[in-house]
This record gives C-alpha cells, structure tokens and sequence, in this order.
C-alpha cells in the first residue's frame, strides 16, 4: 500500500513538473540574461553603456518575476526525488529485517562452525 501511495504522489508530480517546464525554461533563460546584464553593467566604463545594460538588466527581471509560478515545476522535481530516494530505500529495510532473523543467523554460523 505504501508503494501505491508513493505512486500516486510521484504521478501527481511529473503532471505537475510537465505542465511547468515552459516557465520553467523561461526562467533560466530570464536568469542567466539577468547575471549577464548583471555582470556587464558593474563592468562597463561609460553612462551610455551602464544605461543599456540596466534596461536590459530590468527587462530580464520582468521576464524572470513573470515566470515565477516555474517554482512549482522545481518543488514538483524535488518531491520526485524525494518518491524516488523512498522507493529504492524501501527493500533495503526488507532486507535487513530478513538478516535480523536468529534462525537464519543461526543456521550460517552452525554451516561455519562445521566447515571448522
């Protein structure tokens, strides 16, 4: 039943991170235009050059702040990380449980005791 549940809740997250990968590509592009205007305006020399790179510096600040719902699409990603750690974490639990059994253990040291 937990694995269900994991499924449902790593379903709703891909629709959720699918239906944003359009913003959310917009709002890399509109980020890294942002650091470029960012870091050529505090090297440019002349006023001409501080201006142009300023517009376009807030240009890319409007396109960045209009694709904030890509947010979403990015906890969408980390839920999914998150389904995914859980799900493969899951048998290895299983597994030490099974290795916690004292007849089982029982069993191998009696095998190694007899081989001596």
């Amino acid at each position: 039943m937990k694995k269900f549940g994991l499924l449902i809740i790593g379903g709703i997250a891909a629709v959720v991170l699918l239906a944003n990968l359009g913003p959310m590509a917009g709002l890399a592009i509109g980020l890294a235009i942002l650091y470029y205007a960012f870091k050529k305006f505090t090297g440019a020399e002349t006023t001409g050059k501080k201006v142009l790179w300023g517009v376009i510096g807030v240009i890319a600040l409007c396109a960045s702040i209009s694709n904030l719902p890509a947010i979403l699409g990015v906890v969408a990603l980390y839920v999914m990380y998150v389904v995914y750690k859980k799900w493969n974490s899951e048998p290895a639990a299983e597994l030490a449980a099974a290795g916690d059994d004292p007849f089982t253990n029982f069993e191998r040291q009696w095998a190694e005791l007899k081989k001596n």
